[in-house]
């Protein structure tokens, strides 16, 4: 027979958060890990509140929406909010009943900018990769790097003469010479004018980097640079110096064929890192054949081959940073914050990679 349509919903609602989420719903795994990180956290979290004043909102609450931001592409921090009003998911995944108010978007922001400064999110990936059931997942020995564009939160409009003598809104720049030695974004000072390749066009953008372990392609560590020729390569040489520290053995690591230069290579085999990048010896329009840093004993080795295949997982990094969470255009200003939303996008890969992975 026909249901009867009530167009007013029942008052009340006997029907806890957690009997709402599906057994097997894939952040059930994903809220277990971030909630044992977090414990973790807890003495980072004391040391950046004072003991005095007005409770401001939980860190703990506040990451894990910062997390969901990332998992569900939401667009906004006010969006979000948007979203924990209604969405019982969301409340769940956060811890906050049902009846609890959602927090002013202001008042979000401003506290995900305190985290920011503490580099609370660098801390989240730390104690991640410290997990007991993380640790054994990672390669201590085997990377690959690689860089990406994000496209910033500034248009052409705002790249205007440093020294100030140009007074018009800037939307005609025909016939005019721009380069980021002369001009720069009035509305993103940190910001590049960067090109990708030739017969690409020019963006205002950031380089992210990412450096990845090869043997299940987890994230451990992740920088923002302004957009420049040599970004890539230094800021390799950055992480990998930091890794090898902290390991204490030496590596190898894979990178593509823009990595393919002479001091870069001596800079790595300095630091106990054999460089096993794609080769860039392809004849130039002059007809001359470009130098590579690696010969053909090194190339036709096991090793070589396998690092060669392996670096190609960390596009699956970026693909999902830029398709599903939120690294395509970054929505904040500033190198800082755009590097924290960085580090939220790595962690969040990684969150989805582990229960894949481990038993949790």
């Amino acid at each position: 027979m026909r249901g009867e349509f009530r167009d007013q919903a029942g008052l009340f609602s006997y029907v806890s958060l957690e009997e709402r989420v599906p057994d097997g719903h894939p952040l059930r795994k994903v809220r277990e890990l971030v909630r044992a990180v977090l414990v973790d956290l807890d003495a980072d979290f004391s040391a950046i509140y004072s003991d005095e004043g007005r409770p401001s909102i939980p860190p703990e609450q506040l990451l894990s929406a910062l997390l969901l931001q990332v998992f569900y592409g939401v667009r906004s921090e006010r969006q979000l909010m948007e979203q924990l009003d209604y969405n019982l998911l969301f409340r769940w995944f956060v811890g906050l009943s049902p009846d609890a108010a959602v927090w002013v978007a202001t008042t979000f922001t401003k506290n995900r900018e305190r985290l920011q400064k503490a580099d609370v999110f660098a801390k989240f990936m730390t104690a991640l990769l410290r997990h007991p059931k993380v640790t054994p997942l990672l390669s201590d020995e085997h990377f690959s790097v690689d860089g990406t564009l994000i496209e910033a939160w500034a248009s052409f409009k705002s790249f205007k003469p440093k020294d100030g003598s140009d007074d018009t809104d800037g939307s005609d720049f025909h016939n005019q010479k721009r380069g980021n030695d002369t001009h720069a974004s009035t509305t993103d000072s940190d910001s590049r004018l960067y090109r990708k390749a030739q017969g690409r066009e020019a963006k205002l953008c950031y380089m992210g980097h990412a450096l990845m372990e090869n043997r299940n392609g987890l994230v451990v560590g992740g920088v923002v640079t302004q957009a420049t020729g040599t970004a890539e390569r230094e800021a390799s040489e950055a992480m990998l110096a930091a890794r090898v520290k902290h390991t204490g053995k030496p590596a190898t690591v894979g990178e593509d064929k823009a990595y393919d230069v002479e001091a870069h290579g001596n800079a790595l085999r300095e630091l106990g890192v054999e460089p096993h990048v794609a080769r860039n010896n392809a004849t130039t329009k002059t007809g001359k054949a470009r130098k590579t840093i690696i010969d053909d004993t090194t190339a036709q080795s096991t090793g070589y081959g396998m690092s060669q295949t392996r670096r190609k997982l960390i596009e699956c990094v970026f693909g999902w940073g830029k398709q599903h969470g939120t690294m395509r255009k970054t929505k904040h200003r500033g190198r800082e914050a755009v590097a924290a939303d960085f580090m939220l996008n790595l962690i969040g890969y990684n969150l989805v990679r582990i229960p894949k992975l481990a038993t949790l």
